[in-house]
C-alpha cells in the first residue's frame, strides 16, 4: 500500500527510488511506495536566518560587534540542489554569511561602516547570492541590525556628536543675532529716511509760506500806494509828494525788501527834487 502525501503550493518533495533521485514532486497529491521510495520535503517560502553577533575588524583596526539578518528562500526551479548539493543549507548559509560579513567590513573604515549600512547590506547580499546559487538558494535581502563599537570608541563618538551639536547651536545663535542686528539697522535706516523726508517737506512748506507772505505784503503795499495816489488827485503835487514820502517811511520800517512803486510817484519824487533845489 502506498503512502499519500498532500503537497502545498509552497512545498516540493524530493523523491528517491531505491536511493536514486527520481525528481521533485508537487504541489498536489504524491504517492510513495514504502521501502522503494524515500522522500524529503522542501519549503520554498522566504526564511529568516538570525546570524549571531560576531566581532569584525574594520580597515582601520576597530573591532565592531555586528549582528545580521539574512532573508533567503529555496529557488523552485532548482529546488533539488538544496537537497542534493548541500547537507544543511541553513547551516551553510550561516557560515558563509559570517565570513562574507568579515570580508566586507575588513575592507571599510569605521566611518564608512557607520554611515553606509545600505551599501554594506547590498554587498553582503550580492556575494551571498552568488555563492548560494549552486545550492539552489536565493538570498533576497540582508539587514544589519546592530553595530556596536568598543566603549572607548563609543565615548569618543558621543563626545564628537556633542561637540557638533554645540557647534551647530552656536552657529544658529550667531545667525539669529546677525539677523536681528540687520533688522534693527534696516529699521533705523528707514526711520532716518522718513525723518529726512519729513524735514525736507517741512522746509519746502516753510519756504513756500514765506514766499507767499512776501508776495501778499508787497501787493498790500502796492494797493496802499495806489489808494494814496487816487486821493491825491485833488491835491497839489508838492503835498502829494510829501504824503508819498511819509508812506515810504512806513514801508521802510517793515520787513519787506521789495516794493512796487507807481510811475506817478517816481515823477513826483523828481519834481520834489527840483522844488527843493529852487528853494535853496
Amino acid at each position: 500500500m502506498g503512502i499519500i502525501s498532500f503537497v502545498r503550493d509552497y512545498e516540493r518533495i524530493a523523491r528517491f527510488r531505491l536511493g536514486k533521485f527520481e525528481g521533485m514532486k508537487g504541489p498536489g497529491v504524491v504517492i510513495s511506495i514504502p521501502i522503494i521510495h524515500s522522500t524529503e520535503k522542501v519549503d520554498t517560502r522566504v526564511e529568516v536566518l538570525d546570524i549571531s553577533r560576531q566581532t569584525n575588524i574594520t580597515k582601520d583596526n576597530v573591532p565592531l560587534s555586528i549582528d545580521v539578518l539574512v532573508y533567503l528562500r529555496v529557488d523552485v526551479a532548482n529546488a533539488e540542489r538544496s537537497v542534493l548539493e548541500v547537507e544543511d543549507y541553513r547551516y551553510a548559509v550561516r557560515g558563509l554569511a559570517t565570513t562574507t560579513m568579515r570580508a566586507v567590513i575588513g575592507d571599510m573604515a569605521l566611518d564608512e561602516v557607520l554611515s553606509q549600512r545600505d551599501r554594506i547590506n547590498e554587498l553582503i547580499r550580492t556575494r551571498l547570492d552568488t555563492e548560494t546559487e549552486r545550492w539552489g538558494i536565493k538570498v533576497t535581502n540582508v539587514e544589519i541590525r546592530e553595530v556596536d563599537p568598543p566603549s572607548d570608541v563609543q565615548d569618543a563618538m558621543n563626545q564628537q556628536m556633542n561637540s557638533e551639536r554645540e557647534r551647530r547651536a552656536a552657529v544658529l545663535q550667531a545667525s539669529g543675532i546677525k539677523e536681528a542686528a540687520i533688522t534693527v539697522a534696516e529699521g533705523e535706516k528707514q526711520a532716518a529716511i522718513l525723518k529726512a523726508e519729513g524735514d525736507r517737506q517741512a522746509e519746502i512748506l516753510n519756504a513756500e509760506g514765506d514766499q507767499q507772505a512776501t508776495v501778499l505784503r508787497a501787493q498790500g503795499y502796492a494797493e496802499a500806494l495806489s489808494a494814496i495816489h487816487g486821493v491825491a488827485q485833488g491835491v497839489d503835487a508838492n503835498t502829494m509828494t510829501l504824503q508819498y514820502v511819509d508812506a515810504l517811511k512806513e514801508l521802510g520800517s517793515g520787513d519787506s525788501t521789495k516794493f512796487v512803486l507807481p510811475l506817478e510817484l517816481t515823477k513826483m519824487l523828481g519834481n520834489l527834487g527840483a522844488f527843493t533845489s529852487t528853494d535853496d
